[in-house]
């Protein structure tokens, strides 16, 4: 009978799920829930919120339609994994609810909190032992939390990231990983611990944090209250969990030093693997934990990460018409192909979502230059949106070189922003790596991930024997000096922003 192993991925737009067959690596069935992207909660500007108990609901939804798209029996599924969106703050009492929305990703209400942190502690000091500055990371939200919502804080029973709680429904028990504590910056690379030194200064009892787990292992049962939810039976092991942009990298079989991942969801990023407590000296590109970190072999992850990239695509979609209604994403390709490389001088900074970390945590702003009424048309504004997001990109690419991560090669999912034939040549031609891209995502990731922590498969060999590349594209000369010269604009928007 074979094996199948669950993978769920936690975004902020939406839930997957999928079914893969541990024996061939591929999906049987998967499914997203919402159709459209999930609400986000902006109460104040800078703010960004989510209802965690929203996440169970569409796990439930996404788990359920992909377990009867599969025809699979219960019984066959061996082993769940988890891949959840990085940095999130949830709070919960003694009887597991929570206490308030999530603060995500994206919030930058703790960036001024973050900061103090690193005058306090020092700026040598926090790179050297956190590789960041704390900036408005899991520890800084929750310190907001402490200022802010005093009685919040007080009736706080444990706190987690996005996976953590998920993960709390699934079983029952509140656990969290050493990757997990490096993405919220409780964790102290020099001491290989949690920062005692950080949670003192911030005034954080260590009881509020979970007990930790491996990234690959038992990490509970899934318990009858969620099995019945879900459709599946009770007992079945949570063997995996990472943060999205460390399981987009473990997708990609990126785990050795010099792989590097890329994705352009609703925030875009390059991921590099060093073995290296390397940072940033300015904090603009931040280094956590990678999920194959074994001591005395160090594994890291340092990533690059714009906002604004997707978030941006899709809201040109839901503002912008053609024949009285909207577009879809395939339409506005061909119409932004219509226009020329450099958009006629239209540059679009793709910066409308949240404190920028690669402008050391300043909200920028999204914004447009150049834009001529007599000349511009919707063409020439979806194609200078996708060439600012590359553009974007590139800006934060060149920090990761100056910090010495070299590659001639950036692997990516055959998703989002890299569906579009124009995104993908204007990535090759501005970070003038070649462009591999294979059939797969953050939920077959955590599938594949759930399957090594199970035991089922026995090295990482034999877990992406299914893993298969689409297809490749690399820089033509004519069309690089064309995209250089159009990036050499676009800087000079931002340097005079």
């Amino acid at each position: 009978m074979p094996n199948y192993l669950l993978g769920i991925d936690i975004g902020s737009s939406s839930v997957k799920a999928s079914f893969l067959d541990a024996e061939s690596g591929q999906v049987v069935a998967a499914a997203y829930s919402p159709s459209e992207e999930m609400p986000m909660l902006a109460v104040k500007s800078g703010w960004a919120e989510q209802d965690a108990e929203m996440w169970w609901e569409h796990v439930i939804r996404s788990t359920r339609s992909a377990l009867l798209k599969s025809g699979i029996s219960s019984e066959q599924v061996k082993a769940i994994g988890i891949s959840y969106q990085m940095h999130g703050l949830v709070v919960v009492g003694k009887d597991h609810k929570p206490l308030r929305p999530a603060i995500i990703w994206c919030d930058s209400r703790s960036v001024t909190i973050g900061q103090k942190a690193t005058q306090a502690l020092g700026e040598k000091y926090c790179l050297e032992h956190f590789l960041n500055s704390p900036g408005n990371f899991t520890a800084s939200k929750l310190r907001w939390v402490k200022e802010n919502e005093p009685s919040v804080f007080e009736g706080i029973e444990k706190i987690m990231l996005p996976g953590d709680y998920i993960a709390m429904k699934l079983t029952g028990e509140i656990c969290t990983t050493d990757t997990g504590l490096s993405e919220g910056i409780f964790w102290d690379y020099n001491n290989r611990s949690v920062s005692q030194n950080l949670l003192d200064y911030y005034g954080i009892p260590t009881t509020l944090l979970p007990r930790q787990v491996p990234v690959f292992g038992e990490q509970g049962l899934l318990r009858d209250e969620a099995a019945h939810a879900l459709g599946l039976r009770a007992g079945i092991r949570i063997a995996y969990r990472a943060g999205d942009q460390p399981n987009n990298a473990f997708s990609l079989n990126v785990l050795n030093p010099g792989e590097t991942a890329a994705t352009a969801g609703t925030s875009g990023v390059i991921y590099g693997v060093t073995d290296t407590n390397a940072f940033d000296a300015k904090s603009r590109v931040n280094t956590f934990i990678h999920v194959n970190n074994q001591q005395p072999a160090i594994r890291n992850g340092v990533l690059l990460c714009v906002n604004g990239t997707g978030i941006l695509n899709s809201w040109l979609r839901k503002n912008t018409k053609g024949n009285g209604s909207s577009y879809d994403y395939e339409q506005m390709n061909i119409l932004a192909a219509q226009a020329p490389i450099g958009s006629d001088g239209l540059r679009i900074l793709p910066f409308g979502n949240g404190a920028e970390r690669i402008f050391e945590n300043r909200e920028v702003n999204a914004s447009f230059h150049g834009l001529n009424f007599n000349r511009h048309s919707q063409a020439h504004i979806f194609r200078a949106a996708q060439e600012g997001i590359v553009f974007a990109l590139k800006y934060g690419f060149d920090i990761l070189k100056e910090m010495g991560l070299h590659t001639n090669v950036i692997r990516a999912g055959n998703a989002n922003m890299f569906l579009s034939p124009l995104f993908r040549e204007a990535f090759v031609n501005t970070i003038g790596a070649r462009l591999e891209l294979f059939d797969t995502d953050g939920s077959k990731g955590a599938a594949i991930g759930a399957g090594i922590g199970a035991g089922i498969y026995s090295s990482f060999a034999e877990a992406f024997q299914g893993l298969k590349m689409i297809r490749f594209e690399e820089a033509n000369a004519d069309k690089k000096s064309q995209y250089t010269e159009a990036y050499q604009h676009w800087l000079a928007c931002v340097t005079n922003h």
